[in-house]
């Protein structure tokens, strides 16, 4: 496996430019996130033995002038205000990629065919301070998944993010909506990912479709999808788990035991 990348601007300098703006489109990776992503590609996804590893979402850069090559494989984080672009580009011209991706907005891409959402939900403190809920879009699996979900890689991202930068800021809350056990939104994943970094859950894009906004509500939020009667019992049986894991990592005081901590100064 070998990482080409094209001359990178001063890294310092684009830094600073950008250090009062923050917005996501601006936002190095830290190389400690890249590197367990990237290793968790090649552990898990595709064999990256023979392949080039290119980046060209560099300041300045133009990834439909790069030149790439029939063995690259495109492994970054790109802008977040052109994604769609971005993904149609590489779909059309047939370059396998891995996409750092926004994860609240995660489910308006997979309705692509072709594209998999994968759902990590990890909060990524960036290299310019901003802190992004992030997932990923590939379309490396060998299978046309519509969305999967894997706690392991939730896991040692969180971990090496938390390595990168200690400072951690809270996500912003949104407004909570219960939704049937027949559709899954991007949101709700995070939730149960978050919790359980041993379940993995594929779901084929034949057992759901994509939607924007419900017949009898408001429009969800970076959009859902509906499933099918298998695939909504499994979401259901991971949410029991998740909660399950939940309550059992809670512990309970006695009486006893408060009473203790009121007597002491």
């Amino acid at each position: 496996m070998k990482i080409r990348q094209m001359t990178l601007l001063d890294y310092e300098g684009f830094v600073e430019k950008f250090k009062p703006r923050k917005t996501t489109d601006d936002c190095y990776t830290p190389p400690l996130v890249y590197d367990t992503v990237l290793r968790y590609v090649d552990e898990n996804v595709m064999p990256l033995e023979g392949w080039n590893v290119v980046r060209p979402f560099y300041p300045g850069g133009d990834y439909e002038r790069y030149d790439y090559l029939d063995n690259d494989v495109v492994i970054d984080n790109p802008p977040f205000s052109i994604l769609a672009a971005i993904v149609d580009f590489y779909l059309a011209n047939d370059v396998k990629f891995w996409l750092f991706a926004p994860s609240l907005t995660l489910f308006g891409y997979g309705r692509k065919k072709g594209v998999t959402c994968v759902c990590s939900h990890c909060d990524v403190t960036y290299e310019n301070g901003a802190v992004v809920r992030t997932s990923f879009l590939t379309n490396m699996y060998h299978e046309d998944y519509a969305f999967t979900m894997d706690g392991v890689l939730c896991r040692l991202v969180d971990r090496a993010s938390e390595e990168a930068d200690k400072a951690r800021k809270p996500s912003k809350q949104m407004r909570k909506i219960i939704y049937p056990d027949s559709i899954v939104t991007s949101a709700l994943l995070g939730k149960v990912v978050t919790r359980l970094d041993d379940y993995v859950w594929k779901v084929p894009r034949e057992s759901c479709a994509f939607v924007s906004r419900l017949d009898s509500s408001k429009e969800i939020f970076g959009g859902g999808f509906l499933l099918s009667e298998r695939a909504a019992a499994e979401r259901a049986a991971a949410e029991r788990v998740a909660a399950e894991r939940v309550a059992a990592e809670r512990a309970v005081l006695s009486d006893r035991e408060r009473a203790i901590i009121a007597s002491l100064k």
